[in-house]
């Protein structure tokens, strides 16, 4: 198979890093995941989003990008947890509805990032993970994750109708939407057989069966 560049979308408990890792782990592929240890502006943004919101999205665009063209330029095929269109599509979008990036700076960083992504190459293929909200919710209240201890149902919610409106307009290569709600890719080598065979379907251009 030739080199392939894929990313992995979804809300918040949807599965990504799992995936990633899984996918990573079973094709040899490289893989690559969001800055949050290394990020400069995640504990000041949690402290006050209104006043950090507009930093840490840039930020994040210029990881990303980064990131984006780094595995592009390498030899082995490579999958990324999270892609750069989300930030724009779906996290900046959230937090400008909800009043902590004011319009000025949107439309700034909307302006930047159209200039940034219009130099980058496009993926292979994009997997969407989807689930409802309320199996969302109870995954991150399972892991208990202290950064993600206010994510409420509502605000899942709001990221999911964002989704929804990105991928129905979303051209830049093909998509493969999977369900994760009652996928085990984790614990159960069936399930994780089952994505890889949808995987490689799609990037052969073969038509997939609902899952």
């Amino acid at each position: 198979m030739p080199k392939r560049l894929i990313l992995v979308a979804g809300n918040i408990g949807s599965g990504k890093t799992s995936l990633t890792e899984r996918i990573g782990e079973r094709l040899g592929w490289r893989t690559a995941y969001e800055s949050v240890s290394d990020n400069p502006y995640l504990p000041d943004f949690y402290a006050n989003m209104k006043d950090w919101s507009f930093h840490l999205q840039v930020f994040f665009l210029g990881h990303r990008a980064q990131q984006h063209l780094d595995l592009f330029g390498d030899t082995r095929s490579a999958i990324i947890d999270r892609s750069i269109y989300e930030d724009a599509y779906i996290f900046a979008r959230a937090l400008h509805s909800m009043g902590n990036i004011n319009e000025r700076d949107y439309q700034t960083y909307r302006q930047v990032f159209n200039l940034v992504v219009k130099t980058l190459p496009s993926p292979s293929l994009l997997i969407y993970l989807k689930a409802p909200v309320e199996v969302l919710i109870n995954r991150i209240h399972k892991r208990g994750r202290e950064i993600e201890s206010t994510i409420s149902q509502d605000y899942l919610g709001l990221l999911d109708s964002f989704y929804t409106d990105w991928i129905n307009n979303f051209d830049l290569c093909p998509v493969l939407t999977l369900r994760t709600d009652d996928l085990d890719f984790v614990h159960k080598t069936k399930h994780l057989d089952l994505v890889v065979e949808r995987i490689q379907e799609k990037l052969s251009g073969k038509e997939e069966m609902s899952f």
